[in-house]
């Protein structure tokens, strides 16, 4: 693990990039960007228009490590380039921002009120890949619908099972147990969430460290014992649906919980935008996240 990289994770003021869209939200993230089905005749070329606009926020100015801690890259993405460097290389290099990876394969069928996660096959090669590229940690999504306390067990079975294996290569996991924004039992189903990771931290090792990344909570501070527990090194929020300026005002009032947002993210932006409209429009966003991340008083762990 690189200790700058952990000094920046632990300590920084600032948040993390989602730049992880795959799979089936790839059409939605170019259509948002005002790319639709018409501008690409292929998967192929489908995965190379959303390397050109990942490539062109990325090389922003707006983008950068006085408000931006690290992002978070799909696959192809990592193996794919930036001016002849490696997409996560070229993060660290140029832009001193710490690169993660997402590892999951989208979501198994639900059942009991949640999606866990479908296997992930040649798990180690992966991550070793990883490592060759430089990437500090990684990220995994499982959705919880209803408060079922089978259906949660198995939510956290899974992802702290896979973080300890993560975290025997010395990588820091990212878990991320997504409550539904929209959920009837959001509330019921945060609490069962809340005592499985206590439960779940206190038995990781002390050389085992992990994120979480988490809905916004119903109650305000819900997640503070978390944030300050002694194996996580940060907590994020993911915006989990709401618009930028709601997830935005719903953040700041949780100290401790810094934005990891996608979607919210690159909100407004086109690919139609001058560069000069594009890198004003980026720089709100980057901003207005920023703030809601950090306005709070002990951001610092």
């Amino acid at each position: 693990m690189n200790a700058h990289q952990r000094e920046i994770m632990r300590t920084g003021n600032g948040f993390i990039a989602a730049l992880d869209q795959s799979g089936g939200s790839t059409p939605k993230a170019l259509a948002l960007y005002g790319l639709d089905a018409s501008t690409y005749s292929s998967e192929a070329e489908m995965f190379d228009r959303v390397h050109d606009m990942r490539t062109r926020i990325i090389k922003s100015a707006a983008f950068n490590s006085d408000h931006i801690l690290g992002a978070i890259l799909f696959e192809m993405t990592m193996q794919r380039e930036i001016d002849g460097i490696g997409t996560a290389e070229f993060l660290w290099q140029k832009k001193n921002i710490v690169p993660f990876l997402k590892i999951d394969v989208g979501l198994d069928e639900e059942r009991n009120g949640v999606s866990t996660m479908k296997p992930i096959t040649g798990l180690e090669e992966r991550l070793l890949r990883a490592k060759d590229h430089g990437i500090f940690g990684t990220k995994m999504r499982s959705v919880i619908k209803l408060a079922n306390p089978a259906g949660i067990g198995a939510v956290l079975a899974q992802q702290f099972a896979l973080a300890r294996d993560i975290c025997s290569l010395d990588l820091v996991p990212i878990i991320e147990p997504e409550v539904d924004i929209k959920s009837l039992e959001k509330l019921e189903a945060e609490l069962l969430l809340r005592d499985g990771l206590v439960t779940h931290l206190d038995s990781l090792g002390e050389t085992q460290l992990v994120m979480l990344k988490l809905t916004i909570p119903t109650q305000d501070n819900f997640y503070s014992e978390i944030v300050h527990h002694p194996r996580v090194l940060r907590v994020v929020a993911l915006s989990g649906g709401y618009s930028r300026d709601m997830a935005n005002e719903l953040l700041a009032k949780n100290t401790g919980l810094i934005a990891s947002f996608s979607r919210a993210l690159t909100e407004g932006l086109t690919a139609q935008q001058s560069d000069s409209e594009f890198d004003s429009q980026l720089s709100n966003s980057v901003m207005s996240i920023y703030s809601a991340s950090t306005i709070k008083s002990n951001q610092v762990r």
